[in-house]
């Protein structure tokens, strides 16, 4: 349940958030509808590849694939309120996709018995990878390049299912984690919060 449940979350909030920067991108609706279904699925096509997961797979997801197209439909008919939705939503589409595919991807890798490391990139790069791939494809510096905290929220989901998996049966505490991570996500935003970056470090070792 909690997995079917995570599962159309993260592509519902992904497709969404890959078609509102077609559309401030200018793409034509060809372009809307590939970049939507890009972010929605491609973390899960980067995942199934790092755990040696056939990745056709992902096209067995038919009722994911037409819940993410007519998502993006309804975006494209109605701009307007996209336009103003995106300016004061996007960043919570965006973490709610985050915090529901890093969880779904640790919980892939928990199912097959692997180990903590393998959790943590398993979440990492699910919950990451539609993003990352969004921002190539619209010529945008990835946001979890960024010294902005991002991919960490991600990683922290790898590491609390790893180390206490055992206790992540309850889909209750699931959905407990699930928002504590999408608060932290949106928190990190709008509070500006940083990672320390290279120059950071410098000054501070150079410093008297």
């Amino acid at each position: 349940m909690a997995w079917e449940m995570l599962n159309l979350i993260g592509t519902v909030a992904f497709a969404i958030s890959g078609a509102f920067i077609a559309i401030e991108e200018e793409y034509d609706l060809f372009g809307i509808y590939i970049l939507g279904i890009v972010t929605a699925f491609g973390g899960g096509a980067i995942r199934n590849l790092l755990l040696g997961i056939p990745v056709s797979q992902i096209w067995e997801q038919g009722v994911l694939f037409t819940t993410a197209f007519l998502v993006i439909t309804v975006v494209i008919l109605f701009p307007y309120a996209v336009d103003r939705g995106w300016r004061r939503w996007g960043q919570t589409f965006d973490a709610v996709g985050l915090s529901a595919f890093a969880i779904q991807g640790a919980l892939y890798a928990s199912q097959m018995e692997l180990g903590v490391v393998a959790l943590l990139f398993a979440a990492v790069l699910t919950g990451c990878g539609g993003g990352l791939l969004r921002d190539v494809l619209a010529g945008r510096k990835p946001l979890v390049f960024r010294d902005e905290i991002y991919a960490l929220w991600a990683a922290l989901a790898g590491i609390v299912i790893g180390f206490g998996f055992d206790v992540f049966t309850s889909d209750i505490i699931l959905l407990a984690l699930f928002v504590l991570i999408t608060v932290l996500r949106i928190y990190s935003f709008l509070y500006k919060w940083r990672l320390p970056s290279r120059n950071v470090i410098r000054n501070m070792t150079n410093s008297p």
